[in-house]
């Protein structure tokens, strides 16, 4: 069986990791580097640190931070935020990233997942995918989950798998925040349609919450999750016991 890996996920913005609701309200948590080396020692799978803002605003990820977070820890880090271009991929990578996330810049230039693919392998490409319900459909929002592409998020995600993604993360605005549990419905339709791992984002509130998604849907590779972790709401060490007393396959 396959160990299901746990993911903080650091969403920073000038320089500080910041946390809201349904994308909203930021408010300020700490700093992503002593954040990042604090999960590396303590249980964490994997790390994710996402620049929110550089696509909005228009600019190239902070290469500076990154690379003293990546610097500070011995775990798997996936990095996203303002990715363009092969060359942005190129930068974030020799900053030390393992993998990296593309959103708003695929969706501008679909062509640059398979022109990443090719170049640093599948295993690379991670898409990160934000997703709300509109008028009964799974829409795709870009630019930090501010603007609806029109685009229905299945189609795309196929997409993406067919050119070269390896991983998807799936993002639900609707429950992004709130603390009422991770997105089943739309989880489920995903894991329904790929077969490369997929990572649930948005809504984990307790440790139940992580033992629920990996019994519903086995396929579900990784728990992402930001605000429960920042505020010491549930420690990864804690959660990990849960899941392996629920039988639930965890790296110990």
């Amino acid at each position: 069986m396959l160990t299901k890996r746990i993911i903080p996920c650091l969403d920073v913005k000038n320089g500080r990791v910041v946390k809201g609701v349904n994308f909203a309200g930021l408010a300020d948590v700490s700093s992503p580097v002593e954040l990042g080396k604090y999960y590396s020692e303590n249980g964490a799978d994997e790390l994710v640190f996402y620049d929110i803002t550089a696509s909005s605003e228009g600019r190239a990820l902070f290469t500076d931070i990154l690379k003293e977070v990546a610097s500070t820890i011995f775990i798997p880090l996936t990095v996203g935020g303002g990715i363009n271009s092969v060359d942005d991929f190129d930068r974030v990578l020799k900053c030390g990233a393992d993998k990296v996330s593309v959103n708003s810049g695929a969706i501008k230039n679909p062509k640059l997942i398979f022109e990443a693919a090719k170049k640093y392998g599948d295993q690379c490409v991670v898409l990160s995918v934000d997703a709300k319900r509109v008028d009964g459909q799974f829409r795709v929002f870009a630019k930090g989950g501010r603007e609806d592409t029109g685009m229905d998020a299945l189609e795309w995600i196929k997409y993406g798998v067919s050119n070269g993604v390896g991983e998807i993360v799936l993002n639900s605005i609707d429950t992004d925040g709130v603390k009422k549990g991770f997105d089943l419905e739309m989880l489920k339709a995903v894991c329904d349609i790929v077969s490369v791992p997929v990572i649930a984002s948005g809504g984990a509130g307790c440790k139940q919450d992580f033992v629920t998604l990996f019994n519903e849907i086995p396929k579900v590779d990784a728990g992402l999750a930001a605000s429960i972790f920042h505020f010491g709401e549930v420690k990864i060490d804690d959660l990990k016991k849960t899941l392996f007393n629920n039988g639930i396959c965890v790296r110990r």
